[in-house]
């Protein structure tokens, strides 16, 4: 990758060079019961994990809204997590109480999956807004990551973590590679 290719989510002083990371191209099973095809962009040493993940996935036919680099939401995290699109590098702070520092995203070592069905919870807050009706995890629907279930199995078998974890804030549609 080239600073080019990543206007809005990469800047000077970010934590990766362009260069660390990939545009990794993938086929995803969509809610609508078809194949889609979408780009995630990732750190180089994620490529190879990144593609069995999703093979896997694609695999189980586990639903997947949309897949665009966070690029095409002009770098907005919270665009993205509104149109429920799975995302990865961004260079951003991570959304957390205590001091500032990277997010696990900006070093190309995240993704968040199914925006909307996977919210974030945070200090009362819920985040994206529309992610509102996904707060009551016994709920099961579609494109949720539960334990148990598809994505948390598959992605947990490749040894990343799950936000769904965290202690205080859950973060579901988080997953990464060293767990934070």
């Amino acid at each position: 990758m080239t600073a080019a290719d990543l206007p809005h989510s990469w800047r000077a002083g970010c934590p990766v060079a362009p260069a660390q990371l990939r545009a990794v191209h993938l086929s995803f099973y969509g809610f609508d019961h078809h194949g889609h095809s979408g780009t995630l962009i990732v750190n180089a040493s994620a490529t190879s994990t990144v593609q069995s993940i999703f093979r896997e996935l694609y695999a189980d036919r586990f639903p997947i809204r949309r897949m665009q680099p966070v690029d095409a939401y002009g770098g907005d995290d919270n665009k993205s997590m509104a149109a429920d699109n799975t995302s990865g590098f961004n260079c951003r702070a991570a959304v957390t109480s205590g001091p500032k520092r990277w997010s696990v995203h900006a070093y190309g070592e995240a993704i968040d999956i199914n925006t909307v069905e996977n919210p974030y919870m945070f200090q009362g807050s819920v985040l994206p807004p529309n992610g509102a009706a996904y707060t009551d995890r016994s709920n099961v629907r579609p494109g949720m990551a539960v334990r148990g279930g598809t994505l948390l199995r598959v992605f947990m078998a490749h040894g990343w973590g799950w936000g769904g974890n965290f202690p205080g804030a859950k973060d579901y549609q988080h997953f990464s590679v060293n767990g934070q």
